[in-house]
């Protein structure tokens, strides 16, 4: 029983931060602390949970990622294709350099020092972002040219950074590119598809796992909470955008950052 409620806590904090540029590996980190699973059940689980935020992403944007007029209006059909060729466009630096550095990048760098400065740097570029006077060239997600989604693509790969956030990588270099705040949100979403799908194969691949009964309905619980809540995470951060900026964000990454430094720092003394 225990089991299932931990599933579902982490399926929680997963759809909860997977999509807002918060960075979920800071707040697992934090979770693992406190939430201790075996570690070949972990690396799987994780891996499953995910699934269930892509799957959000593809159920909340099917009206344009799966428009049915698209069946006998060619016009719209080939704006979807392209829609589709843009978000390929941009995980291609993932592709190529998480194959080439990936592992590495994974052995040196997942430690708490860097997940903490991460979170910290990134919300100071958030707030940085948004104070600075930006000239919005693209305020349509169809106006954005490959050669953009592509140099996207390339900064999103600042995400295999722990505690970068792929969604606040995506958003930066999108704003930075010219993009809206819509867009930049929008884009960082279809992104997501590929460059989750194709990091969640790898895994599967890579670790791979002999689960017991209750692991795989445990796994089952956490894919259904992780999917239901990112469903509604990404509802609320479209409608928030709308409205507001992304300062909020920065201000709670540092401030989560100082907490993971201080939190380890102090256990690290009292050892």
């Amino acid at each position: 029983m225990l089991l299932y409620l931990q599933s579902v806590i982490l399926g929680i904090v997963q759809g909860i931060t997977e999509f807002l540029p918060i960075s979920s590996t800071g707040h697992m980190i934090l979770v693992d602390e406190f939430i201790q699973l075996e570690k070949s059940f972990k690396e799987m689980f994780f891996v499953v949970i995910q699934l269930g935020s892509i799957l959000a992403v593809l159920v909340y944007f099917h009206k344009k990622l799966f428009p049915l007029q698209a069946l006998t209006d060619a016009k719209l059909r080939k704006n979807t294709f392209l829609l589709w060729c843009k978000a390929a466009v941009g995980v291609i630096p993932a592709i190529v350099i998480g194959g080439l550095f990936g592992s590495k990048i994974q052995n040196f760098l997942y430690n708490t020092v860097t997940v903490a400065t991460a979170l910290v740097v990134g919300g100071i570029a958030l707030l940085w972002i948004e104070s600075i006077r930006r000239n919005v060239t693209v305020s349509e997600i169809d106006k954005l040219s490959f050669g953009k989604a592509f140099a996207i693509g390339g900064i999103q790969c600042l995400a295999m950074i722990p505690g970068t956030s792929r969604s606040a990588a995506t958003i930066l270099g999108s704003l930075l590119l010219g993009t809206s705040r819509e867009v930049a949100v929008e884009y960082s979403f279809f992104l997501a598809i590929p460059t989750m799908f194709a990091a969640s194969a790898y895994s599967l691949w890579k670790e791979g796992a002999v689960l017991t009964t209750s692991q795989w309905i445990a796994t089952g619980i956490g894919f259904l909470v992780s999917f239901f809540v990112a469903w509604g995470v990404i509802a609320f951060f479209m409608d928030y955008i709308r409205r507001k900026n992304f300062k909020v964000f920065g201000w709670y990454r540092i401030i989560l950052g100082l907490i993971l430094l201080l939190w380890f720092g102090i256990d690290f003394l009292l050892k």
